[in-house]
């Protein structure tokens, strides 16, 4: 056994296994070592540790390769599960797409003809994202945007009166004393709006000439008036008659109403039309829920309004406290804007002109103000839930007809040869109603309606008018609307004169004349 082990060593053995080199160990065993001998050249190299750089780099490189082969993967699944011909999605898009390529077929004619039309449309679809992004950001300086205007709450400035169930009311007066008024007038404002709007721009030299006293007030929860705990278009009639009374209107009144603010005056005319001379409506509203309107009217209302305002429309009329939100964004959220976007309403060339000029701008930011001076929305929610809710009556109810009492057979057939129990119901006074005809807000069709309601109501229609320019700072529509309503201007009466609220007699022919036709 020592010979075996003296005879050959386990080196003898190891180069037995393989061919000679040459090369021959002489010196120390082999050990663990950090260099290592290279045939021809003796040379040692020094293995340095990898840095947690160079470990990093290859960790995001693996991981990189693995995301490659997943995505890899996932495209391989996605076509041949719903891509491919024979899958469920494959079958029920092949038919449409192939139609939509077909259509479209003729585009490429416009594409390079080096370039496969699927490498190009989704570089221009590509390209025509990031346009759209680029599009998006405010790229503008900002010295050329104009600043929000914060609306501002002003201390208070009207005259109140106390109503009987212990409100107060604001009011404000302009024209002629009540002592020389020849005419008064009473004007409810519209939905956000205030006192303060009255006849915007009306000259204090016009009132003066037909001696007309303008008397307007602020609704329930406006301004400086009082909310009402429940309000409805009876207790809106019988506001306006006590205002009437203490501010020393003995006679008979006008109202006018304009936009929205015309449900208040229709509500006088049928709660107290004893005590009202008659009417002035522009731009009239009426419920657009009205049972009394036919299919083809209510398209005709509707389809003229911009799809916010048909929602807000909606809410009012079967969710209203959804109201609440939206007021909140809008009027109530502390900042001007324009009209159009404060109202959700789209208008014509002439209000787009108007609402540009700087009085009105002045204008509608102060009324604005005044009318959100209580910063709820209460009184903005029960103006639009009465708009769209039943009114109590029917405007067909203005109407003048015979009413006859009828308490029995004798007395009907008594009726028939006799006048005598018959009285005439109704409104007896006259209505003036002026509607722009490119007027966005308050469509000519509503108009249409009223006037197929009540025939004898006076229409004057006004080709290219809009929503406020034919009431907003205009001298000479002012001076048409009291032409029309009052007859030839008198001025003020003298203080011995009985005040007298209805036309002269030597003024019916002028009203005849205007009543023969229903364009002004």
């Amino acid at each position: 056994m020592s010979e075996m082990r003296g005879s050959n060593t386990w080196r003898e053995e190891l180069a037995s296994l393989v061919d000679d080199t040459g090369i021959r160990y002489a010196g120390e065993q082999i050990g663990v070592s950090s260099a290592y001998v290279v045939s021809g050249e003796s040379r040692s190299r020094v293995v340095e540790p990898e840095s947690l750089k160079d470990q990093v780099k290859g960790f995001a490189m693996a991981w990189g390769e693995i995301v490659v082969e997943f995505g890899r993967g996932c495209k391989d699944i996605v076509q041949q599960s719903l891509l491919s011909e024979d899958s469920y999605v494959g079958r029920k898009l092949q038919k449409p797409c192939a139609k939509v390529s077909g259509r479209l077929k003729y585009l490429n004619e416009f594409l390079p003809e080096d370039r496969h039309p699927a490498h190009s449309w989704s570089v221009i679809f590509f390209v025509f994202v990031l346009a759209l992004a680029a599009i998006g950001l405010n790229t503008k300086d900002d010295s050329l945007v104009t600043p929000v205007k914060m609306v501002l709450i002003h201390p208070p400035s009207a005259n109140r009166i106390l109503l009987p169930d212990g409100r107060h009311m604001a009011y404000c007066e302009q024209g002629v004393p009540a002592d020389r008024a020849r005419f008064s007038l009473i004007a409810p404002h519209s939905f956000l709006s205030s006192r303060l709007a009255g006849i915007p721009g009306i000259k204090m030299s016009l009132l003066e000439e037909f001696g007309v006293r303008l008397v307007s007030y602020d609704l329930p929860g406006f301004g400086e008036s009082d909310p009402h705990p429940n309000r409805n278009l009876n207790s809106s009639a019988f506001d306006m008659l006590h205002l009437a009374n203490v501010v020393g209107i003995s006679g008979k009144f006008w109202v006018l109403g304009h936009s929205s603010g015309s449900m208040h005056a229709w509500a006088a005319l049928r709660y107290i039309p004893d005590r009202i001379a008659g009417a002035a409506m522009l731009a009239p509203m009426i419920n657009p829920y009205a049972p009394g309107m036919t299919k083809e009217e209510i398209k005709r209302i509707w389809e003229k309004w911009v799809p916010r305002r048909r929602l807000l429309y909606f809410l009012a009329h079967r969710f209203p406290k959804f109201l609440s939100y939206f007021y909140r964004r809008s009027f109530l959220s502390g900042k001007h804007d324009q009209i159009d976007n404060r109202l959700f309403l789209s208008l014509g060339k002439k209000d787009e002109i108007l609402i540009e000029e700087p009085k009105f701008e002045e204008f509608w930011h102060r009324d604005v103000e005044e009318s959100i001076r209580q910063g709820t929305t209460k009184p903005f929610i029960e103006e639009a839930v009465l708009q769209v809710s039943d009114w109590g009556f029917r405007l067909a109810d203005l109407q003048v007809h015979r009413k006859c009492k009828r308490k029995g057979v004798l007395s009907w057939l008594k009726s028939l040869y006799s006048e005598a129990e018959c009285e005439l119901a109704g409104f007896l006074g006259p209505i003036h109603i002026w509607q722009g005809m490119d007027d966005q807000a308050v469509p000519p069709s509503m108009t249409d309606y009223i006037g197929r309601i009540l025939p004898g109501a006076i229409v004057h229609k006004l080709p290219n008018e809009g929503h406020f320019s034919y009431f907003f700072f205009c001298d000479e529509c002012h001076r048409r609307i009291f032409s029309t309503l009052f007859g030839v201007s008198k001025g003020p009466i003298d203080r011995k004169v009985e005040m007298d609220q209805t036309p002269f007699n030597g003024d019916t022919e002028v009203v005849s004349t205007v009543a023969g036709s229903t364009t002004e």
